[in-house]
């Protein structure tokens, strides 16, 4: 069964993404304005209406903002663990709340069944009120989705290094925020083990958990103010040529733009 894939927002200004099966689709947080996702959705044929859920990562405005607005609209449940949908309650970015006829509960590590999509969320250490990743089998198909974490734990490895399809953070550049004008307190935080992930950690996770059964590997949630696309994919590549992994050949390898939505993939 095809899988169709699009990050519509992917960084410090707002998140989403959309996964699509058949004829409807979920979203992977919401936090960038509604009429942005339904004008993305529309030039590449989606409908808007089409959307069924969204499943949220964590509490944090760039990840939220719009999931009150977009479940009243589409008359949509927002799944999200009990701890994350309390945060959202109490987020002053939330323009709307969500409806608690639309709310829904995961538990971290319990696969919930959703139409053709089996989803298991998972813990990821992040500095929200609760945080996960998500595991997302369609048939023998396997994406995964880590994006918001300050390290790469035990737990997160057993997901990610599963995955045919991986979304994983690539957030900043680490000579970039140690120079760059960030308060001291605040490159801890970003640095920190409930922080992101670096290039270089990134990278070098990538490359020495590198199996074949790997497909496709975008970096997400890019810093504006200590990346740039190039270095993210440059320090992956340069990892990856230490292993003997030609990107582009042995597995595709995209960095997803912050504000600009990728092409629509089906996989």
């Amino acid at each position: 069964m095809e899988i169709r894939f699009m990050s519509i927002g992917s960084g410090s200004c707002g998140n989403s993404y959309y996964l699509g099966v058949g004829d409807y689709g979920i979203l992977i947080d919401a936090g960038i304005p509604s009429k942005t996702i339904r004008n993305a959705l529309k030039k590449e044929g989606i409908p808007f209406e089409s959307i069924c859920a969204m499943f949220v990562t964590h509490d944090h405005a760039d990840h939220i903002k719009s999931l009150g607005v977009i479940s009243s609209k589409a008359n949509i449940p927002v799944y999200a663990t009990k701890e994350v949908h309390k945060g959202i309650t109490h987020n002053y970015s939330v323009s709307k709340p969500i409806d608690p006829m639309y709310v829904r509960y995961v538990e971290k590590e319990e696969k919930i069944i959703f139409r053709d999509f089996e989803i298991t969320p998972f813990e990821v250490p992040h500095d929200g009120s609760d945080n996960v990743g998500y595991f997302i089998e369609v048939g023998d198909k396997k994406f995964c989705i880590a994006t918001d974490l300050g390290e790469i734990t035990e737990t997160v490895s057993s997901y990610v290094d599963r995955a045919n399809y991986l979304v994983i953070e690539s957030n900043y550049e680490e000579q970039m925020l140690a120079m760059g004008r960030y308060p001291e307190f605040l490159k801890m935080r970003v640095s920190g083990p409930n922080g992101h992930l670096s290039n270089q950690v990134t990278a070098k996770y990538l490359a020495s958990h590198f199996n074949e059964h790997l497909k496709y590997i975008w970096l997400c949630h890019l810093s504006e103010e200590n990346n740039h696309p190039e270095l993210a994919y440059k320090a992956v590549t340069m990892e990856f040529s230490e292993y003997g992994i030609i990107a582009g050949k042995d597995v595709q390898l995209n960095v997803l733009k912050r504000t600009t939505p990728s092409q629509l993939y089906r996989l």
